[in-house]
């Protein structure tokens, strides 16, 4: 395939349009009507695809192109899920899919309705092509990422097993671009964080809000969830973390490179960080060098009057490679206290995949090389969790791989779950072109 493919990057970017024009916020989620259209343009191409609901409105779409079976399956994934967006923060209507500055806006335009996009922009021109490739290439557009999977990618392995099971899984998230010291990285997602959701209750004695406790609930679980906000949880080493500093380390000037693969040690690490300047690429690496919690949601009280019997948390807790649930919720309760009982909402453990260096993982630095030969591939650990806890589960090897080309002045971090989410229209181009190159080499190799 040529370097350049106009009429595969149209279409695209046309899908990606169409998707961010349906509000698919979770929750509810509502998928479904995401589903139907991918499932309409895989229709078209020849293919057949199945659209699943998980529960009302919760569609899923999985399609096959068929090969000759001499290899096992890749899969391409994304989910169809969002998270929510107030209109009144933003400066384009996150529903619009709207073009404006050179950008794509919408909520999804990076998490994730793009990959969804790129995949079935993909699967569809290599179906028209009539190619009977080395591997079946699967794709799966899920439900319910975003509020933990069990709506969409969990669903699909637990029930749709043979329908998704596959060598390999492309999915988020990776395949964009950071600066580093002046240097520009491209990123591969080999490992992501666990997940352990916690709601947090302090109980005391209800009242008469005229007459104040000073034990009251209220005051209990203000003051541990504001510990946990001034400590934080304790620094761990990891070794997905170690090497994903120690490969930026070695592309960085000799200077600097033993302070930046220091970054992977809990005893130097938080130092040094102290000393990058930009905010958000320290809260980016802070949340690699432990395990963290984030309180997220409080509840307490229904009348101004009274002081009630109980206050509640939802803490979102993420859990770094090598440590366990029960290690985070120790941590947790060291910092919150005995006093405030801890009941777990949901959980999935962490991923690391296994071995990292692989065929694909080759193919992935052999295309990189071409396309971006300034910006050396480096292997990324996760802060957050993805639908690969779902697909390594049913032997997956996953590799966060969505690509992507920002400017400098757009952040991959800022994009995620933030106000004026969007993508660069060249860069949507520039990673559909790129994410083919990786997918052709692979069903056919």
């Amino acid at each position: 395939m040529a370097q350049g493919d106009p009429e595969l990057a149209e279409h695209a970017f046309r899908l990606c349009q169409q998707l961010l024009r349906i509000d698919t916020t979770n929750p509810p989620g509502n998928e479904l009507p995401a589903a139907e259209l991918l499932a309409d343009e895989l229709s078209g191409a020849g293919l057949e695809p199945l659209v699943l609901e998980s529960a009302p409105g919760r569609g899923n779409v999985v399609a096959r192109l068929c090969g000759t079976g001499e290899k096992p399956p890749l899969l391409l994934t994304a989910h169809l899920d969002v998270v929510e967006a107030d209109p009144s923060a933003w400066d384009h209507p996150p529903f619009g899919g709207e073009v404006h500055d050179g950008c794509l806006w919408g909520r999804g335009a990076i998490d994730m309705k793009n990959m969804a996009a790129m995949s079935v922009a993909i699967i569809t021109r290599l179906a028209r092509e009539r190619l009977k490739p080395k591997r079946d290439l699967i794709f799966a557009g899920v439900a319910d990422e975003e509020a933990g999977c069990r709506h969409g990618s969990l669903w699909l392995c637990e029930n749709h097993t043979d329908l998704v099971r596959s060598e390999f899984a492309i999915g988020e998230c990776g395949g964009f671009n950071i600066q580093v010291a002046g240097q520009s990285f491209f990123t591969v997602q080999v490992a992501e964080k666990g997940v352990c959701w916690v709601r947090a209750r302090a109980t005391g004695e209800p009242g008469h809000g005229s007459m104040p406790r000073e034990d009251s609930a209220v005051v209990q679980l203000s003051e541990a969830i504001a510990r946990l906000g001034k400590q934080g949880l304790p620094r761990h080493s990891s070794e997905p973390v170690r090497g994903f500093f120690g490969a930026l380390a070695s592309h960085l000037p000799a200077p600097i490179r033993p302070l930046i693969k220091m970054l992977g040690s809990p005893t130097f690490g938080p130092a040094i960080l102290n000393l990058v300047p930009d905010p958000g690429v320290r809260r980016a690496f802070r949340a690699l060098m432990g395990n963290t919690a984030s309180p997220t949601v409080l509840r307490a009280g229904n009348g101004t009057n009274v002081i009630p019997g109980f206050a509640e948390a939802e803490i979102d807790g993420r859990i770094l490679p090598g440590q366990t649930k029960d290690d985070f919720l120790r941590e947790l309760r060291e910092v919150l206290g005995a006093d405030i009982e801890l009941e777990v909402m949901h959980t999935l453990p962490p991923m690391v995949t296994e071995p990292k260096e692989s065929s694909l993982y080759s193919l992935i630095h052999e295309v990189m090389a071409e396309r971006a030969p300034d910006a050396p591939l480096v292997p990324f650990a996760l802060q957050g969790f993805t639908d690969a806890k779902a697909f390594t589960a049913i032997g997956a090897k996953w590799y966060g791989f969505a690509p992507v080309m920002l400017p400098p002045t757009l952040r991959f971090s800022d994009m995620f779950h933030g106000h004026n989410e969007r993508i660069p229209v060249d860069g949507l181009a520039w990673g559909t072109e790129t994410l083919m190159q990786v997918v052709r080499r692979c069903v056919d190799a």
